[in-house]
């Protein structure tokens, strides 16, 4: 009975079977793994079928393997998190929506130092070229009339990367802080050649932006005008990044 349904004119059934089911899965390693199965029932029917293999249609299926092959590997890889560079590990949890592929990519183009001496890295309203990533040590923010201070875990100088426009406000770091920093030209050819990670990278900006906006409205928020003078005169007398 089953040498009866298991016949090369069958075949060509089972494995269009598989490639339908992989494309109507929108799980991008499940799609692979099914059209790869159907792919290896299509190379067996075409050894089958005829007296001799159908050699033309085996060389082309077996491309086509091959392909699907090398994306699925890059697929898993991007998603392993063996991805994940050891120099770096110890923060991959403050960059929740980066897969550990893009969060590998994105630490390549990074520099990861520590602050030696307060540091003014936005000027509001000026143009900005990088795009800071604060791992530990407070940032003071101001804006307008408003200043704050923030806790680490952030990214600085986002707005201006994200939209081309000035930065929105005026940021410093204080000694002893330690920072990502990326050039905007180096994270804008990586978005252009790849668009997942430009996505990836978007998604954990929006996420940054929302809790600080929210910090920004909140009981930590202080007039300029309820500032002690010092501090005031401290902000515009020290380095400028």
């Amino acid at each position: 009975m089953l040498e009866s349904v298991i016949i090369p004119q069958n075949l060509v059934y089972l494995a269009g079977a598989f490639y339908v089911a992989g494309l109507a899965i929108t799980n991008q390693i499940v799609l692979r793994l099914f059209i790869l199965a159907g792919t290896a029932i299509y190379l067996v029917y075409y050894s089958t079928i005829a007296e001799n293999p159908l050699w033309e249609a085996i060389y082309v299926s077996l491309l086509i393997g091959l392909a699907n092959l090398g994306g699925l590997t890059a697929l898993i890889a991007r998603n392993s998190r063996l991805a994940i560079p050891a120099a770096h590990a110890d923060i991959y949890f403050d960059f929740p929506r980066l897969p550990p592929g893009d969060f590998r990519a994105l630490m390549k183009l990074a520099h990861r130092y520590t602050v030696e001496e307060d540091r003014q890295i936005t000027v509001e309203g000026e143009p900005g070229s990088k795009l800071y990533f604060v791992i530990k040590g407070a940032t003071l923010v101001r804006k307008g009339d408003q200043a704050f201070v923030l806790s680490p875990k952030l990214f600085l100088g986002e707005i201006a990367f994200l939209i081309g426009t000035p930065s929105s406000a005026s940021a410093w770091l204080e000694e002893g802080a330690e920072v990502l920093e990326w050039r905007f030209d180096d994270l804008r050819r990586k978005c252009a050649k790849n668009v997942r990670f430009k996505l990836a990278l978007e998604a954990a900006i929006s996420v940054d932006l929302a809790r600080k906006v929210a910090h920004s409205t909140g009981k930590d928020a202080r007039r300029i005008a309820d500032i002690p003078k010092p501090m005031v005169d401290a902000l515009s007398s020290v380095q400028k990044g």
